[in-house]
């Protein structure tokens, strides 16, 4: 059994975001540049964009974004041992990250106290 069925989660995001682009046309008009603006210079395949997106919808905890990019992964030819590589990079960024941010809270304290 799945967390959530991912199919629909995904379908219902994409009609969300078809419903916003007929509200805000140029909103949606400039993230799909932006989305799109790598597969033009064609440095990197498919398959390796998207485990990268998959990754980053892992930093910034987005469903909408694991749904899209790990469906994208899969029929680009990504295996689940890419995957899990591309999110084991995401995990060891993000505890990473923390460990940075945690020496700034331990600094605010500091200062907080003089």
């Amino acid at each position: 059994m799945h967390m959530m069925d991912w199919n629909q989660y995904r379908d219902q995001v994409l009609a969300g975001v078809g419903s916003l682009g007929q509200i805000t046309p140029d909103t949606t008009r400039g993230y799909a540049t932006i989305s799109g603006a790598g597969r033009k210079t064609n440095h990197l395949d498919e398959k390796t964009r998207e485990l990268i997106a998959a990754a980053c919808a892992i930093t910034l905890r987005c469903d909408g974004c694991i749904s899209v990019h790990t469906k994208a992964a899969r029929e680009a030819g990504a295996t689940a041992e890419e995957l899990a590589e591309a999110l084991g990079v995401a995990i060891g960024l993000n505890a990473g990250a923390a460990l940075v941010y945690t020496t700034r809270a331990m600094d605010a304290f500091t200062a907080a106290g003089e």
